[in-house]
């Protein structure tokens, strides 16, 4: 019996030290220990994947839970599996597609309108490297889900989240970004040979953009915005990328695949530290790799780009000037 304990042993000690090597990868867990009780927190996306992962982690930790989902079945299912699993019977389901303009209006009057507060928005559904889409109000699918969907939304709480301040706005965005560029001659790939790369790059550049903007406008007001790299997770995301199905992928890369994608679990893990890290009140307008701070793609933080980018985004999903003049506007350094 002895002589297989010293090959148990240093099988379990393989195993661990791979798992370690694995988190220390990926990231590793959220190392704030902060409760949220009566905070309201939304999550769009909610239903699946990060979104829904977050929203379990949030909801452990007491806070008001909001899941704004497109697919109400699944909403309703994930909320329910959250209410079971954290006992925590403040998980509810709300209707948000972010590919409809309209949706995003009725979803952000509705949140005005009947509650109280809103103290922590996460800003993580997406749609990637999916067919050349349109939205229902025409704009490029990505271009719309990824920015100009949660630019709108977010633009309609501001009010709501100043007045629960202080108040966090996450917005996921991707190590994509670097690949990206905002082309403002063709933000939604109408006369430009479609590229999915090319338009989910883009797309995740601007969620920078428009963090470091909102940040600047929103100074002095409670209210802060970082934005995140969550990490290469096994989600649903990538089902129009073709990675995780290919035999290839699955057998001469799967211990590659494995030790770099996240779990959904691990992946929510940097969104929950945004959300409750009580050393990170005050840190607005940054970008966040993981649990680490640290420098994005030159062009986010171009600040005449970031500018032009609001304006641009502003006009085209109609939002009232009023809503746009209530952010308060800093002047740029010279």
């Amino acid at each position: 019996m002895n002589r297989y304990l010293l090959p148990l042993s240093a099988l379990g000690t393989v195993v661990g030290g791979a798992v370690l090597l694995k988190d220390n990868v990926a990231g590793g867990v959220c190392p704030s220990k902060a409760t949220i009780p009566g905070k309201t927190v939304i999550v769009t996306g909610a239903n699946t994947g990060i979104g829904k992962q977050t929203a379990f982690e949030l909801a452990k930790r007491g806070g008001n839970i909001i899941l704004a989902c497109r697919d109400m079945e699944k909403c309703e299912a994930a909320a329910r599996a959250i209410r079971r699993e954290t006992l925590n019977h403040h998980v509810n389901a709300r209707q948000l597609d972010l590919a409809s303009l309209k949706s995003i209006r009725e979803f952000a009057a509705k949140i005005n309108e009947e509650e109280e507060r809103v103290d922590i928005l996460v800003n993580n559904a997406a749609v990637m490297r999916c067919p050349h889409w349109t939205t229902e109000d025409g704009f490029e699918m990505q271009f719309g889900v990824n920015h100009l969907g949660h630019f709108l939304l977010t633009n309609l709480l501001l009010d709501k989240l100043k007045a629960s301040a202080p108040s966090r706005i996450i917005n996921l965005s991707s190590l994509a970004h670097i690949a990206g560029h905002i082309d403002f001659d063709d933000l939604n790939w109408q006369t430009r040979k479609y590229d999915p790369k090319a338009a989910y790059s883009q797309s995740k550049l601007a969620i920078v953009l428009f963090t470091k903007e909102l940040s600047r406008r929103l100074q002095g007001s409670g209210v802060t915005v970082n934005a995140l790299h969550p990490g290469v997770a096994r989600t649903e995301l990538g089902r129009h990328t073709g990675i995780h199905g290919s035999t290839f992928s699955s057998t001469t890369l799967g211990p590659i695949f494995w030790l770099l994608v996240k779990s959904p679990e691990l992946a929510a893990q940097p969104s929950t530290y945004l959300a409750v890290a009580e050393e990170l009140v005050d840190v607005s307008g940054k970008y966040f790799d993981g649990l680490k701070q640290k420098a994005p793609a030159p062009e986010a933080e171009d600040e005449e780009v970031a500018q032009r980018l609001w304006a641009e985004s502003a006009r085209l999903v109609g939002l009232e000037v009023s809503h746009v003049s209530s952010v308060r506007e800093q002047p740029l350094p010279r």
